[in-house]
């Protein structure tokens, strides 16, 4: 029986919901179930344009949303020459951010599933990485002023696929799925499809385990500010710092790499990409957006005397932050 997570379903209702839809699989098995469900949604896509299906898939998610009284926002993305993932990603959620600040949503779904978190899991395994980070995908997490819901994540893909073609509802198939130049369509390929197909029950209870672990380590630290980009941590133990510090910068859509988790170790002022400033005291963790700007004396002599990092300064008066309400 396909179903979505109870405390997921209990944070759609009533507040104001955006599906990211592809029309593949996942997110229409999502689109189904929430019509299912009664709750209260609309639709945005992405039309990167790589294959000859995607208009169709743009003008069935416009009859669909049309079908259903639903509004929807699409867009096409330009032409990325590399780092495709990536790029395509970033693209994907500079969009949803803009929609979900510009139209007050409360709620970004996305379908990601039991073999998405598998494949997740893998990934950071083979890169070296901590519970938190193996486990990677929540149902619900927080981004910028929103929080992004994942009510599938205890469902495999062929799960979703029986009850899509049971129930005899559309979908497309998504052939760049299957192309092996991308390192996640690897994984699948040579891993996570065949542990599912024999461990799949195995799997899903182990990452529950993992969830129940990371919420006792997360125990660990306390978020004691947050103004838009800018956070300010306490924590207890300095083995938690790049646990915490590689979460914050997740949920601000940085991953860092594995040499940049070496660095935090020995390096407690230091800046990553040229964007992301992280600044770590003897129990306070400082993370904002890096900037360059000329501030005013009386400006910086405040924020030494209130001990904020040097790399923090700028964001706060450009952001015309009282350094005062940092404390």
């Amino acid at each position: 029986m396909i179903y979505l997570d109870t405390n997921s379903t209990t944070s759609l209702k009533n507040h104001k919901n955006l599906l990211a839809f592809s029309a593949g699989v996942d997110s229409s098995a999502l689109f189904f179930l929430l019509i299912q469900e009664d709750i209260k949604f609309d639709i945005a896509l992405v039309n990167y344009g790589l294959r000859e299906e995607a208009e169709q898939e743009e003008a069935h998610a416009i009859e669909l949303a049309k079908k259903y009284n639903l509004k929807i926002y699409t867009k096409k993305a330009p032409s990325f020459q590399n780092h495709f993932e990536k790029n395509a990603r970033d693209f994907r959620y500079d969009f949803f951010d803009k929609l979900m600040l510009k139209n007050n949503y409360d709620n970004l779904l996305t379908a990601h599933q039991l073999n998405d978190q598998l494949e997740w899991f893998l990934m950071r395994l083979t890169k070296g990485a901590g519970t938190s980070e193996l486990l990677g995908l929540e149902y619900i997490s927080k981004r910028k002023e929103y929080r992004v819901i994942r009510p599938l994540l205890h469902h495999s893909k062929d799960e979703l696929l029986n009850y899509l073609d049971k129930d005899h509802y559309p979908y497309f198939i998504d052939k760049s799925n299957l192309d092996e130049k991308y390192e996640r369509n690897r994984f699948r390929k040579e891993f996570s499809n065949n542990l599912l197909m024999d461990y799949k029950e195995g799997i899903k209870r182990s990452f529950d385990y993992l969830r129940e672990d990371k919420k006792i380590l997360e125990g660990e630290y306390k978020e004691l500010f947050h103004y838009k980009e800018l956070y300010i941590l306490s924590y207890k133990s300095t083995s938690s710092q790049i646990r915490i510090v590689d979460k914050y910068l997740k949920k601000l859509g940085y991953l860092l790499s594995a040499s940049q988790r070496e660095a935090l170790k020995t390096t407690k002022s230091i800046v990553f990409g040229g964007v992301w400033a992280v600044e770590i005291t003897e129990n306070k963790i400082y993370l904002a957006p890096y900037k360059k700007t000329v501030m005013p004396k009386i400006f910086k002599e405040e924020c030494r005397t209130l001990k904020i990092p040097s790399k923090i300064r700028a964001y706060v008066y450009s952001e015309n932050l009282e350094p005062k309400a940092l404390g």
